[in-house]
């Protein structure tokens, strides 16, 4: 179901792109977004930051797409927002000494401190590629093509998160703190 809730707003951003334009498709985006909000808030009964962030900037992207008739705004949201998202973990982990993945997850998953520290460096790594594509795709290729990239772009996180999950699996501490589990 989150996997839905998660997808829905791009593919009608996607649908709504091939049957009209950059500019009604803005408008489904942020449309979409806002009831995505919604509904992951009925679910959850809160937010999380990226929540807030992502509709936030949608909404301002897509107020300066539409009113300005530019579509780049709203090709560039995405390099924005994950560049945000590299350079706040970087700050937090390098300058402030916080781990913001272990505070975000650590309730729900126990791992070594040394893993959450890799596992936020590859996050921001993983963050400035996917800010990086986008904004090579959104520079260089035709709108059409960016969205296609959207829409097929979505391979990127699921290849992550798969390899995320079979690098902090070997890691992952049962409930007494001991690596692993022999079950």
């Amino acid at each position: 179901m989150r996997l839905l809730i998660d997808f829905f707003p791009i593919g009608l951003f996607v649908a709504a792109y091939k049957l009209y334009d950059i500019y009604v498709a803005t408008a489904v985006l942020m449309a979409a977004t806002v009831v995505q909000t919604g509904l992951i808030y009925a679910v959850d009964r809160k937010l999380q930051t990226l929540h807030k962030v992502t509709l936030v900037l949608v909404i301002v992207f897509g107020v300066l797409t539409l009113a300005l008739h530019d579509e780049r705004f709203i090709k560039w949201k995405p390099t924005v927002l994950y560049a945000s998202m590299a350079i706040v973990l970087a700050a937090a982990l390098w300058i402030w000494k916080k781990n913001f993945l272990q505070i975000l997850l650590g309730s729900q998953l126990r791992l070594p401190d040394a893993v959450w520290a890799r596992l936020t460096l590859i996050w921001v790594a993983y963050f400035l590629f996917m800010a990086g594509i986008n904004a090579w795709v959104a520079a260089f290729y035709s709108t059409e093509a960016w969205v296609n990239f959207k829409l097929w772009g979505y391979a990127f996180p699921v290849i992550f998160i798969v390899g995320q999950g079979l690098y902090i699996a070997p890691h992952l501490k049962d409930r007494d703190g001991e690596p692993g589990s022999s079950s």
